[in-house]
């Protein structure tokens, strides 16, 4: 992955940071993306040993208007892209349906689903053959969980999108991959279950190493379902 760019969105903490982390250990240069530019730049300088090249661009990925500041700031210092993470993701308190509000629905989709599709279309002229699309979705993509319609509903959608993405670009050459991780300890299980037992599931780096290890496999290989779950099932 030397020499390679990759963009990971929501690149702060829970898993985008340790895909980013993984990422960089492997020499691949990075742009970063999340909404606050302080944590931004912190996880700039911890990862500046690595000797790579980073740029840390903060975006809303549900305002169009950001994502074109961000991939103005990127071609300024990258003529491509071969890696994209779309990993920027909300969940929402437990809450049934009559009490889910739209706006709390709107902004799930809005940055579940639609986030990931407006950062995909504007990588996609950046990225040629051999190029990876890897869409942070859950397990909660094929699952239904009470309580939960916003977060699953968006979920459900971006595996859709994913699948078609990926029947799109497969004569280009740019595969894409759903990460499909279960139970993982980050900070998301604040939102629904600040009680869930920490201990039991997978950690971020887990997913981080899996996910990487899929975006080696040579060019005329892919994985197209990751799904990692703890051992012990799905809590």
């Amino acid at each position: 992955m030397q020499n390679q760019n990759a963009v990971v969105t929501g690149a702060t903490r829970g898993i985008g940071l340790a895909i980013a982390r993984a990422l960089a250990a492997e020499g691949c240069n990075l742009i970063l993306t999340a909404r606050h530019q302080s944590a931004l730049r912190r996880i700039s300088r911890e990862l500046a040993s690595a000797k790579i090249k980073i740029l840390a661009h903060p975006c809303d990925v549900r305002d169009p208007q950001s994502i074109d500041d961000l991939f103005r700031a990127l071609r300024k210092q990258f003529k491509r892209l071969d890696i994209l993470i779309n990993n920027a993701g909300i969940a929402h308190a437990n809450l049934t349906v009559d009490k889910l509000s739209s706006m709390l629905w709107k902004d799930v989709i809005d940055t579940n689903l639609t986030g990931t599709f407006l950062i995909t279309q504007a990588a996609l002229p950046m990225m040629k053959p051999g190029g990876t699309i890897v869409n942070n979705l859950s397990i909660v993509a094929n699952r239904a969980f009470a309580g939960s319609a916003a977060y699953v509903a968006s979920k459900h959608g971006a595996l859709g999108f994913t699948n078609t993405l990926r029947e799109e670009l497969r004569p280009k050459g740019i595969r894409v991959i759903a990460l499909m991780p279960g139970a993982t300890d980050t900070d998301i299980w604040n939102s629904f279950w600040p009680q869930a037992p920490r201990k039991k599931m997978v950690s971020p780096a887990t997913i981080a190493t899996a996910a990487v290890n899929a975006i080696l496999l040579p060019p005329n290989a892919t994985v197209e379902t990751l799904e990692i779950l703890p051992t012990v099932g799905l809590l």
